[in-house]
């Protein structure tokens, strides 16, 4: 069983590291093809590439962790969770009802 989550935390490690060379090229990349003509700034590093993109997500999309992917409450107010509850306690007819609003207001 040890061997399994060391295989697991391994394979995890080594994904990881290769996400983070690829994202790097990637931003570094995008921001020298498209901003530099564009805009004339200068060309970036992939060193400083990397730092653009953890700069970008400590500002903008934070860093969160494990469970606050899509569907989940961890967003501004745990909108999640209330929700959850409101929708507990609807009678069915007020489901339809509601189901048939956001229908309506996504339809286009």
């Amino acid at each position: 069983m040890k061997k399994f989550w060391l295989k697991k935390a391994i394979g995890m490690a080594v994904c990881s590291a290769i996400a983070i060379v690829a994202l790097g090229f990637v931003i570094m990349t995008l921001w020298n093809q498209i901003l530099v003509p564009v805009l004339s700034v200068k060309a970036i590093s992939y060193t400083q590439a990397l730092g653009i993109f953890i700069l970008s997500k400590l500002l903008f999309g934070g860093f969160r962790g494990k469970g606050c992917g899509r569907g989940s409450s961890c967003g501004i107010g745990g909108r999640g969770i209330e929700m959850k509850e409101k929708w507990m306690n609807m009678s069915p007819e007020e489901r339809e009802n509601f189901k048939q609003n956001w229908r309506n207001r996504c339809s286009t």
